[in-house]
């Protein structure tokens, strides 16, 4: 029984740039493995790569060398990219992008649709996710009148009637207020205790990377960190070194420290900080 949810093997890929002759390496001998039902954040600053291996969890890139599967599918075997893609669902940074419905509950309708899935199961697949995602009384609505949040749930709810067994989801509340950051950020989370369906989320919040079984960071292509979120954030030197922050608590911990407090650096919360602080005599 294969375990990993997805696995990259050595993975490189490089972008042709135009007028160019050189080719511009955008992951540099990538090996990571993801467990099926983990809650992966991978991190890094714009142009790190984290993107680009985002896109090669579900086919849409192939490697330019190495391999990756899904399942224990190659992404690079294109009789395989159905297969893969109903594994793996992705999605992106602007929902407006995955909406192609005048209406919420035909947009959700749409995958099912295209792979030949019979009416009454679409029927139910769609219902059954718009109420996963919070949104079963918006399904007659149209999508271009909902918040940003709303319609990032939408877009959430059309790949779970894809039935997916993985999310991959590209900083999906780039786009978003801070109460829209908070649906979709729960709604994911949901997905991921109730349903055990593997989530990996590509952002540069921190507050929502301290939500996550493990973090993966990458800077130039390359994973520089992985550890879980304690872990990795303890490294506040490495963070700041690649143009990463950390929790704000975090680095108040780590300065509190310094200045001679007896204080556990691993502080991820407010409410942790509150508790350490109550503790000290």
């Amino acid at each position: 029984m294969i375990k990993e949810m997805v696995s990259c093997d050595n993975v490189t890929y490089k972008y042709s740039e135009e007028g160019n002759e050189e080719s511009k390496v955008a992951i540099d001998g990538v090996n990571l493995k993801i467990n099926k039902g983990e809650f992966v954040v991978i991190l890094g600053h714009n142009g790190s790569g984290k993107s680009t291996l985002a896109k090669h969890m579900n086919a849409l890139l192939v490697p330019y060398s190495g391999n990756v599967y899904v399942d224990g599918m190659n992404t690079s075997d294109d009789k395989l990219l159905w297969d893969i893609r109903s594994k793996a669902g992705m999605v992106f940074q602007n929902p407006d992008n995955q909406l192609v419905a005048t209406i919420v509950e035909e947009d959700v309708a749409f995958g099912p649709e295209n792979i030949g899935v019979p009416s009454d199961e679409i029927r139910r697949r769609v219902d059954d996710s718009l109420k996963t995602v919070g949104m079963y009384e918006y399904r007659k609505h149209a999508p271009h009148l909902l918040s940003g949040g709303q319609k990032q749930r939408i877009a959430i709810a059309g790949i779970l009637a894809m039935n997916p067994e993985c999310i991959i989801l590209d900083e999906p509340t780039a786009m978003l207020d801070p109460s829209g950051r908070k649906e979709v950020i729960s709604t994911i989370k949901r997905l991921n205790r109730d349903m055990n369906i593997t989530i990996v989320l590509i952002t540069h919040y921190m507050e929502e990377a301290i939500e996550a079984d493990r973090i993966v960071v990458m800077d130039n292509g390359k994973i520089k960190l992985e550890g879980s979120p304690k872990q990795v954030f303890s490294n506040i030197d490495m963070m700041k070194s690649i143009g990463l922050d950390v929790p704000q608590v975090t680095e108040l911990a780590h300065k509190l420290k310094k200045n001679g407090l007896n204080i556990d650096t691993h502080i991820l919360s407010i409410s942790e900080m509150v508790d350490a602080l109550c503790q000290l005599k």
